[in-house]
């Protein structure tokens, strides 16, 4: 058996996000946190996008993020309560606004707490006051969580003495922002309007759609549908397989071995331990998505609904969520193209 010093960097990194992402699920469902799925979702995107612990001054943002987005979420009910019209059209701007500090170079991390607290807290506000009071405990619980574990996972698997920094996301150039800022949003806005008509039913439609507008900003036309629907299909196939799995013999220790084991295969690949074609965005999207449709069809059982009835719809809405998201960065590419071609033949 290898030591902690003899494994490669990448090893590390794949047992620390395997690790982190199944010690977050086992103990948000073991402490019946509400909306469990969203804690081990934070953990996961916390332990990708960062190679070293958590620094104070981030926790610090990361902490002043969720105020933040908690308070516009609150602020922004009575808006869409009484002016929708409004109200929706804050909520586009302030999703473009977000977008547009994360492809300038922003913590990722906060661009999805910024994100999905300003469509889900919003959105169930706009149902129910208590249901917003809910979707905030859960936040800040779910990232109070993943924040720990993130340290845990990093101590545990610590990243070699020799190991080279990461590099820095590339910059996209500045014409480019607005367009890809303007893209992410326009797929998040539907997610979030169907959140509006049934907050409790489509809460994970939105996690996906902020998901998918995240994994957008680095895909191009050429590779939209291997990338985003192929990621969807991967992660509701792992979702079943998890499913099958886990009801052989159900119980807390065997979620989290089962879901140690799925998150290693999907990290190898996410890591490149094992080579292959698709990017680590590929990888990361199957993890988050069988994350939040088997956490979802966690949370059905025990409320007695029928499992495979609402995995059936909850998987054609994620499907038709990605279509429209590929649609969306088919439609802005092409729109592009003639204002490249000009460019190139003006004087």
């Amino acid at each position: 058996m290898f030591t902690s010093a003899q494994r490669t960097p990448r090893a590390q990194r794949a047992l620390r996000l395997a690790t982190g992402t199944s010690v977050c699920l086992a103990a948000s469902f073991g402490l019946a946190l509400p909306i469990p799925f969203l804690a081990p979702v934070l953990c996961a995107l916390l332990l990708a996008s960062a190679n070293r612990p958590l620094p104070f001054k981030t926790a610090v943002v990361l902490a002043l993020a969720a105020m933040l987005t908690t308070g516009t979420g609150l602020l922004l009910i009575p808006v869409l309560r009484y002016y929708p019209n409004t109200g929706v059209l804050l909520i586009g701007l302030c999703l473009f606004l977000v977008f547009r500090f994360g492809l300038r170079g922003g913590n990722n991390l906060i661009v999805t707490f910024l994100v999905i607290g300003l469509t889900l807290i919003s959105s169930a506000g706009v149902a129910d006051f208590g249901l917003a009071v809910m979707v905030i405990t859960a936040m800040v619980s779910g990232l109070l969580l993943a924040v720990i574990v993130g340290m845990f996972s990093h101590w545990l698997f610590r990243e070699p003495v020799n190991a080279p920094a990461q590099p820095p996301s590339p910059a996209l150039p500045t014409s480019e922002v607005d367009r890809i800022a303007l893209r992410a949003t326009l797929i998040v806005v539907p997610a979030f309007l169907l959140a509006l008509i049934d907050p409790a039913s489509y809460l994970p439609i939105v996690l996906k759609a902020v998901n998918l507008g995240q994994q957008s900003s680095t895909t191009s036309a050429r590779n939209a549908a291997r990338e985003l629907i192929g990621s969807t299909l991967l992660g509701g196939l792992l979702a079943v397989m998890f499913w099958w799995a886990l009801s052989l013999f159900a119980h807390l220790w065997m979620f989290f071995l089962w879901m140690l084991l799925f998150a290693l295969i999907v990290a190898r690949k996410l890591y490149g331990l094992k080579s292959g074609r698709f990017s680590p965005g590929f990888w990361l999207n199957s993890l988050l998505t069988l994350i939040i449709l088997l956490g979802q069809s966690v949370q059905d059982s025990a409320e007695g609904k029928d499992v495979q009835t609402a995995f059936a719809v909850r998987m054609a809405l994620f499907i038709g969520v990605t279509l429209y998201a590929c649609l969306m960065v088919h439609l802005l590419e092409q729109r592009q193209k003639p204002t490249r071609a000009d460019a190139a033949t003006a004087p």
